[in-house]
This record gives structure tokens, sequence and C-alpha cells, in this order.
């Protein structure tokens, strides 16, 4: 298996945005995206990067992504790593694609002395909250996941 995962740069920012529009499609969303390739380019890789994105390639040919940031723990004084997607081409599942990233990302949380890594899955995720439980994850059953957007963001604000 000739696998290869990198660090994105501003070149990949199509790549990114094909494979998140793939993943809104997988997540039954496929027109739920707004995300521009110049957004990826101003926030991923601008004069502020908000975000992080790891390219997984197989053959040259990209296959999968995992988009994540660093949060802080104000109980460990410590950085966190926050995952915010992690996708793999439907053909190339099951092939330790997923796997891979989610090793990489292990390793720079460890490398950046992180505490954690946090993440979310929807509920009916099956193949992907299996896949978390056999690499040992734990389901962080007493919190619940808030959102604060939209209108009632802006009108909250004032």
């Amino acid at each position: 298996m000739d696998k290869f995962i990198r660090q994105a740069t501003a070149s990949d920012s199509q790549i990114i945005l094909q494979l998140i529009n793939e993943l809104a499609h997988y997540e039954k969303e496929p027109d739920a995206v707004k995300t521009t390739e110049a957004d990826i380019i101003r926030d991923g890789f601008g004069e502020t990067s908000f975000f992080k994105a790891l390219i997984c390639e197989h053959k040259e040919k990209p296959v999968g992504f995992a988009l994540y940031f660093y949060t802080w723990s104000t109980w460990e004084g410590r950085p966190s790593l926050y995952l915010e997607d992690l996708f793999v081409l439907p053909e190339y599942r099951g092939e330790g694609f997923g796997l891979s990233l989610f090793k990489k990302l292990a390793s720079i949380a460890n490398e950046n002395k992180c505490k954690r890594i946090d993440w979310s899955v929807l509920d009916w995720n099956t193949p992907a909250i299996n896949f978390y439980d056999k690499i040992g994850a734990k389901h962080m059953k007493e919190w619940w996941t808030y959102r604060l957007e939209g209108e009632a963001l802006v009108k909250f604000s004032k």
C-alpha cells in the first residue's frame, strides 16, 4: 500500500474543497457547503491561520484529509487538538488510510504536548463510531454539543 500523509499547503485548497464536498455528500448534506477555495486559502494559509490540514495520498492521488486546529484546556493547562473533519473517499475505506491519518494526528498532538484530541461524530455514522471505539477513543456521553449561529448569533451579539 503506497500511503503518504503530508501537511496541506495553499496549493491544496481545491483538493481540500473537493474532499469537503465529498464529506458533505457522505453526511447527507450535499448542498450545505458554503466554503470556497478562497475561504480555505484565507483561513488556512493566510496571515492568520485558523486551521491546518493533512492530505492523505495513494500513488500520488489525494484520497483523504484531516482538518484540525488547536484549543486550550483550562483544566489541564495544556493545548488540545480539535479534529474538525477526517474523511477518506469511499473506495479507499477499510485499507488503513483513516487509521494512518489518525495516527499522524496523534503524533502531531504528542509533538505539540497536547493532552488530548477531541472531535464530534454523527450518531448514525456507525463505521466511524466503530473505528473510534477500536482505536481506544472514549465517547463523552455526558457532554452535549451546542451551537450559536446565523441570525441568533448576530442578534445575541448586539
